[in-house]
């Protein structure tokens, strides 16, 4: 984390959102680079693998989700709290129900990655609630700005109608992206900080980005391990042909569906 310390002292002034674009771009490149990512450039995803990325993002934006709730009224979490435009866990939780069915709570699996990344969110909320704000902000932008390009590609090469099974890409309550992640950002620069606290924060962003690409690569070996043997359960039954993404749509994906679809998510991340 030198380089992040070193960052952070020689820019102190600078907004925070240009400080973490700054900061996490190394990583940034190497979740795109991951092997889960390089499928999604060929095309190689098919539905029984967008179901365990969902099952991640779902057990991921629980574990963040109720932290901002917890830490709603922090100096450092209020700024950036806007459940109503942009909880992603009720979503989730549609399209789970709708691949797997009504027991579909039953059927969630992720890897080991995906619970350490938890762990983590769940560490912090307890501990330090201002490093939330760097997960907040790689996640939700970045679903803002990939995550709506990926849900029409998803929805119109699956085969699935309306919002089945894409809930996740959908933000009704934001009329206009761009304008929300303005506001956003504005406000998450606003946020009052020390310098050993920014500093913090934009270490975290950088871990944020080590987590996404844990969960890739253990998401890629249990993948190698299922795929195929995946059954549909209730609703869902999805063409299982290669869905392909293209690479412009896969950059704004990372980090974030994170990224990721999503941000196992992914997480979609973009700037």
């Amino acid at each position: 984390m030198d380089s992040t310390k070193s960052n952070a002292t020689n820019s102190g002034r600078r907004d925070l959102s240009e400080q973490i674009k700054e900061v996490t771009k190394d990583t940034h490149v190497r979740a795109e680079n991951t092997q889960l990512m390089l499928n999604y450039q060929k095309g190689q995803i098919t539905l029984p693998q967008y179901k365990l990325l969902l099952c991640s993002l779902y057990e991921i934006y629980r574990a963040l989700e109720d932290e901002l709730d917890k830490n709603s009224g922090h100096p450092g979490v209020e700024p950036i709290y806007f459940p109503q435009e942009l909880a992603r866990l009720e979503p989730l939780e549609r399209d789970l129900e709708y691949f797997f069915g009504p027991q579909w709570r039953k059927r969630v699996t992720v890897p080991a990655a995906t619970l350490r990344y938890t762990e983590r969110l769940r560490e912090i909320g307890r501990s330090n609630p201002n490093l939330l704000v760097a997960h907040a902000y790689t996640r939700y932008l970045g679903d803002l700005s990939g995550g709506q390009v990926l849900g029409k590609i998803t929805q119109k090469t699956m085969g699935l109608s309306n919002t089945e099974g894409v809930a996740f890409f959908s933000f009704p309550a934001v009329t206009s992206p761009h304008r929300f992640k303005q506001l956003y950002r504005s406000r998450m620069n606003s946020i009052e900080l020390t310098e050993e606290e920014r500093r913090r924060v934009l270490d975290e962003a950088v871990r944020a980005f080590e987590l996404n690409i844990e969960v890739f690569d253990d998401l890629q070996k249990m993948l190698s391990i299922t795929e195929g043997a995946s059954g549909d359960g209730g609703k869902g039954k999805a063409p299982t042909t290669p869905f392909t993404i293209t690479r412009s749509a896969v950059a704004q994906f990372t980090l974030g569906v994170c990224a990721a679809l999503v941000t196992v998510g992914m997480g979609v991340y973009a700037h």
